[in-house]
C-alpha cells in the first residue's frame, strides 16, 4: 500500500527547475532508495515531502490526503538531515523528544527524571554512548549521528521515514546497527526513503529504487534488476565506469620535496603524543574509526582546538598555535567535514560566500571593488565547474558537491601553502568525487601539501601518498600508500597487537 504518493511535482527556483514533473509512490514495508548525483533534485524533493518547501506544480498525497489543506499529514513523515540538525547546548533527552507534544509528552511540566529514563531506551537500542542528561556538545560526532535517526524514531504518528545520507559519519559496526534498526521499521510496516552515495548500501538495504537526474526522474524499479554500472549510467547519463585503478595522488616523489610541516609530541582533546611531517607536493592520509582523534589534532594544528604540549614547525619556523586568524594568515586552512555548519554562509549569495575570503584583493580606495570582485568569483566558477545559475543565488540552493567546490575554489584564492581536507567528499556522489580528487591532484602539482582525513579507506589509497592510522587518540602507524594492503591497514586502524607501523 501506498502511504505517499506524488504526481507531477514540480518546485521553481529563480532562475532553475530543480524539479520537474515527478511521480513516486512509496509503500509501507518496503525501502525505497532515491539515488542521483548532487544538484539532482533530491533534497528538494525532500523537502516538499517534508512540507518545508511548496510545490510549484503537481500534488501531494499521504495516506490519501492532501497535506497542503491539512498539514498536520506532514506529522507522518519524519526526517533525519544528512547534515547535523541538533540543539548542542540542550541535553541529549531533551534533544530527543522535542518537540514534547510529537513524542508522547505533553503538559506544562516536564518531569526530567521519566524523560531520562524514556532517553536511556532509545540510547541502548541505537547503542550510543552517551547519558541522557549529557550536553549534546560534548558527544562524538557519531553519536550524534545516531541520535538524530533515534529522535525521529520517537515521533508516534511517523508512518514514513525519510534517511539522508544517514551512514556518513559512522563506521562499518555502527552502519550495521543502523540497518538493523531500518529493519525493524520496516518489519513494523514503515516506508522508508533512504539516500545515499555509498551503491553499496543501496543494494544492501533497498527494495524499490528511483533515480533522478537534473530534477526529473529517469528510473524507477525494483533494486534486484538493476547493478551498480546501470544505476551511474542512469545517474551520470553515460555509459562510465568509475576506474578503480585511477590513482589522484601526486605523481611527484615527496622524498625529495621539501618538509611544510614538522608536527612533534602533540597533545591537545581526545589525543597524545602526535608526531608526524608532511612535504611539499604531498598528500598525507589520516585513517582510523569515528572518534579516534583525527579530526581534533586537525582542529588543533589549524588553532581552533587548544594544545597542552607539543611543538609545530611550518617551514623551518615555529608555529603559533591557537589561533585560526593565525593559521589562515600564514597559508594553512581547514576544510571541516560540517560544511553548512562550519564552511558556508548560507543565506549569502555564491557571490558573497567566495567574495568574503578575497576581501584584500577587491579592496580599492573607494571600498570593495564590485567589478573585481565579480571577476575573481567568475574565476572560481569557472576553474572549479561550479554548477549554479547565478553567483547571485544563495549557496544553500546548490548541491553539497558544488558548495564543496566552491569551498576549495575559495580556498585556493587565498592561495596557501596546507590545506587540511576533513571527509572533503562527504555525501558527495560518485561522479563528483572524482571531480575533487582531480582538483587535489592538480593543487599538489603546484605545491600545496593536503593533509586528507576520511573514513573510506579506499579514498585514501586512491589519494594519499602515505597513510597514517590513529586509535584512541594514538598513531599506530604510518604507511607507504603502494606498498601497504588493506589488511595491515586495518590491523593497525583497530590497533590489534599484531600490526606493524612502517
Amino acid at each position: 500500500m501506498a502511504i505517499l504518493e506524488v504526481e507531477n511535482l514540480g518546485r521553481e527556483f529563480p532562475g532553475v527547475t530543480a524539479l520537474n514533473n515527478v511521480s513516486l509512490a512509496f509503500e509501507l514495508g518496503r525501502v525505497h532508495i532515491l539515488a542521483g548525483e548532487n544538484g539532482a533534485g533530491k533534497s528538494t524533493l525532500v523537502k516538499l515531502l517534508t512540507g518545508i518547501y511548496l510545490p510549484s506544480r503537481g500534488t501531494i498525497r499521504i495516506d490519501g490526503q492532501d497535506p497542503l489543506v491539512n498539514r498536520a499529514l506532514f506529522n507522518y513523515v519524519a526526517w533525519v538531515p544528512q547534515e547535523l540538525n541538533l540543539f548542542p547546548h540542550m541535553s541529549v533527552a531533551e534533544n530527543l523528544f522535542i518537540p514534547y507534544a510529537r513524542s508522547g509528552f505533553s503538559g506544562s511540566y516536564i518531569d526530567y527524571q521519566s524523560l531520562n529514563l524514556a532517553a536511556q531506551l532509545y540510547l541502548d537500542t541505537f547503542s550510543i554512548e552517551a547519558r541522557p542528561d549529557e550536553l549534546v556538545r560534548n558527544i562524538s560526532i557519531s553519536d550524534q549521528q545516531l541520535l538524530q535517526i533515534a529522535r525521529a524514531s520517537t515521533n508516534k504518528q511517523m508512518k514514513v521515514l525519510i534517511l539522508d545520507e544517514p551512514t556518513s559519519s559512522l563506521t562499518s559496526n555502527e552502519v550495521a546497527r543502523v540497518f538493523r534498526v531500518i529493519a525493524d521499521f520496516k518489519a513494523r510496516n514503515h516506508a522508508i526513503l533512504f539516500i545515499s552515495h555509498k551503491l553499496d548500501e543501496l543494494f544492501a538495504i533497498g527494495d524499490d529504487y528511483t533515480v533522478l537526474r537534473n530534477g526529473e526522474k529517469i528510473e524507477s524499479g525494483k533494486i534486484n534488476e538493476t547493478s551498480e554500472s546501470g544505476l551511474i549510467k542512469a545517474m551520470s547519463g553515460a555509459d562510465m565506469k568509475i576506474n578503480a585503478h585511477f590513482r589522484p595522488r601526486s605523481v611527484a616523489d615527496p622524498a625529495n620535496a621539501a618538509t611544510i610541516i614538522t608536527v612533534e609530541h602533540l597533545c591537545g582533546r581526545r589525543f597524545n603524543d602526535i608526531s608526524f611531517t608532511l612535504k611539499r607536493g604531498e598528500i598525507v592520509g589520516f585513517a582510523g574509526l569515528v572518534g579516534a582523534g583525527r579530526s581534533e589534532v586537525m582542529q588543533t594544528l589549524f588553532g581552533y582546538l587548544p594544545a597542552s604540549a607539543g611543538r609545530v614547525s611550518v617551514n623551518g619556523r615555529r608555529w603559533r598555535l591557537g589561533s585560526p586568524p593565525f593559521s589562515v594568515k600564514n597559508g594553512m586552512l581547514y576544510l571541516s567535514e560540517e560544511r553548512k555548519l562550519h564552511g558556508i554562509l548560507p543565506m549569502l549569495s555564491v557571490r558573497e560566500n567566495i567574495g568574503i575570503a578575497v576581501i584584500k584583493q577587491t579592496l580599492s580606495w573607494s571600498g570593495i571593488s564590485a567589478s573585481k570582485e565579480k571577476s575573481l568569483v567568475r574565476e572560481v566558477i569557472n576553474a572549479y565547474d561550479v554548477k549554479t545559475s547565478d553567483m547571485e543565488t544563495r549557496i544553500v540552493f546548490l548541491s553539497g558537491g558544488n558548495q564543496q567546490k566552491i569551498i576549495i575554489g575559495r580556498a585556493m584564492a587565498t592561495r596557501p601553502e596546507v590545506l587540511i581536507f576533513d571527509e572533503p567528499t562527504k555525501g558527495i556522489d560518485v561522479m563528483t568525487k572524482v571531480e575533487i580528487y582531480k582538483i587535489m591532484r592538480s593543487l599538489c602539482e603546484s605545491g600545496v601539501g593536503i593533509i586528507l582525513v576520511s573514513s573510506e579507506i579506499e579514498e585514501l589509497y586512491k589519494c594519499a601518498n602515505r597513510i597514517i592510522t590513529m586509535h584512541n587518540g594514538t598513531i599506530t602507524g604510518d604507511f607507504p600508500t603502494a606498498t601497504t594492503d588493506n589488511e595491515i591497514l586495518l590491523r593497525a586502524i583497530f590497533a590489534t597487537e599484531d600490526h606493524h607501523a612502517a
